[in-house]
């Protein structure tokens, strides 16, 4: 043996791999841990965006707005009302909400011809028989206001005065954050001139991951918007309430007694205009 060499072995060399061993138990179940929440927090968040948020559901857009100008528009009357919501009596005394529901520089937003037609876009990206799913629940939900407004499904787009379709829409910037966030529907207007007298159309956007009763709720909720109740309750048992519930609610009495009060409001939509616009 070559002198002063140490041996390869000595009595120290278990109790310093202990320490190191245990060193990297603790630091992989850590890095563990961390993925396991972070995936926990993803999920969270993106059930939230598809079932529970519309966040908010409606935004106003225009054909040439510097064209609206108030010296152009018919001085604001109310039109009759529609024989269906004439009809219309609440015997449970439910009240309504509105207090809620927005004007425009053109009035409220009502219909003036009936029946309101709306054609629901099939969607072309999915399978046929998810695609016939998704527009029977849209068809359901226009079933479901047909009872209080007279509407028809039309198979022509350039006819139709509410177009459905089966898209994300675009993300929504918080004035508070700068991280967009997604939405589960959205709902525009705009306005168009026909023989000198005022229209409005309406385009819908449903997520595609909307499904089920939480896409018959969107398509319900959306719907109420494009025919005039253009704001949101605050009772989670109304449809127009502000956001998504876990058990959606039908059309309420109380969003049958703030559309009636809407048609019964002044607008410019539906006279003819004072000047060419």
């Amino acid at each position: 043996m070559v002198p002063n060499q140490q041996p390869l072995t000595t009595n120290h060399q278990p109790t310093t791999n202990i320490p190191t061993s245990l060193i990297w138990q603790r630091l992989l179940a850590f890095i563990g841990l961390a993925i396991i929440t972070g995936l926990l927090v993803i999920l969270t968040n993106v059930q939230s965006f598809a079932d529970f948020s519309y966040s908010p559901s409606f935004s106003t857009k225009y054909y040439d707005i510097t064209n609206l100008h108030p010296t152009s528009l018919a001085s604001p009357k109310p039109h009759p009302l529609p024989s269906t919501l004439m009809r219309w009596q609440d015997t449970t005394n439910s009240g309504d909400y509105f207090s809620q529901v927005a004007t425009t520089p053109v009035g409220y937003l009502v219909w003036s011809q009936f029946p309101v037609k709306v054609y629901i876009e099939t969607p072309s990206t999915i399978d046929p028989k998810q695609a016939q799913a998704w527009v029977n629940s849209v068809l359901q939900a226009v079933q479901e206001w047909s009872a209080y407004l007279p509407l028809q499904v039309v198979e022509k787009r350039e006819v139709a005065d509410i177009t459905v379709i089966r898209k994300n829409p675009p993300l929504q910037k918080l004035s508070n954050s700068n991280i967009p966030r997604a939405r589960s529907a959205q709902t525009t207007y705009e306005f168009y001139n026909k023989n000198n007298i005022l229209y409005h159309c309406f385009t819908i956007l449903l997520s595609p991951s909307q499904t089920g009763q939480y896409l018959l709720a969107a398509a319900r909720h959306e719907l109420g918007h494009a025919l005039g109740i253009w704001g949101h309750s605050q009772l989670h048992s109304d449809a127009l309430y502000f956001s998504q519930v876990r058990n959606p609610p039908p059309i309420s009495a109380r969003d049958v007694n703030t559309l009636k009060r809407v048609y019964e409001q002044p607008t410019s939509l539906g006279w003819t205009l004072r000047r060419t616009i």
